[in-house]
């Protein structure tokens, strides 16, 4: 298919659409956070470079949901069959970034913490974990099991600020 946009007219469209995450797989995650009482994080913090998805201010951590396609996963990453060449570019300066972000926010005193989305999607709660380890807190005893979609269904948008009262 030919584009009917000149490559500065293609450029110009695709530099102001503005990203709004993977809200199904940060949503997963704030839902289990709540679910298992972790409080003191804060949503998209546009303050910090790279935007992490999630930010414990205390605790110096920032957390980023990485959807597997966008970033590359090794487990999950399928190339797209057209245009191969502009696409293997895109996505290699996208983990590329991804790394020099992580680098630079470790710099300045932070933990970085990457959950990709399969791991939203297969085994959340070791995600949920992963992140209390980080925050120095005791595993949870409770281990409830709800799969994706429930999570996903039983979400509603609320503040972006989460704290427990």
């Amino acid at each position: 298919m030919v584009d009917t946009f000149t490559v500065e007219q293609r450029s110009r469209n695709m530099a102001a659409i503005r990203s709004r995450g993977n809200r199904t797989t940060e949503n997963a995650l704030r839902f289990r956070l709540v679910r298992y009482g972790i409080s003191g994080w804060e949503l998209c913090s546009p303050d910090l470079e790279g935007k992490p998805d999630f930010v414990f201010p205390a605790a110096k951590l920032v957390v980023f949901v990485d959807g597997c396609h966008w970033h590359g996963c090794p487990k999950c990453y399928r190339p797209p069959a057209s245009n191969t060449g502009y696409w293997l570019m895109k996505f290699k300066r996208n983990r590329a970034r991804d790394r020099v972000v992580s680098a630079s926010l470790r710099r300045k005193g932070w933990k970085v913490l990457r959950i990709w989305e399969h791991e939203m999607e297969r085994s959340p709660l070791t995600a949920v974990e992963r992140i209390r380890r980080l925050l120095g807190s005791r595993p949870s005893r409770s281990r409830k099991s709800l799969n994706f979609a429930d999570s996903v269904a039983i979400l509603r948008p609320s503040s972006r600020k989460h704290e427990v009262v």
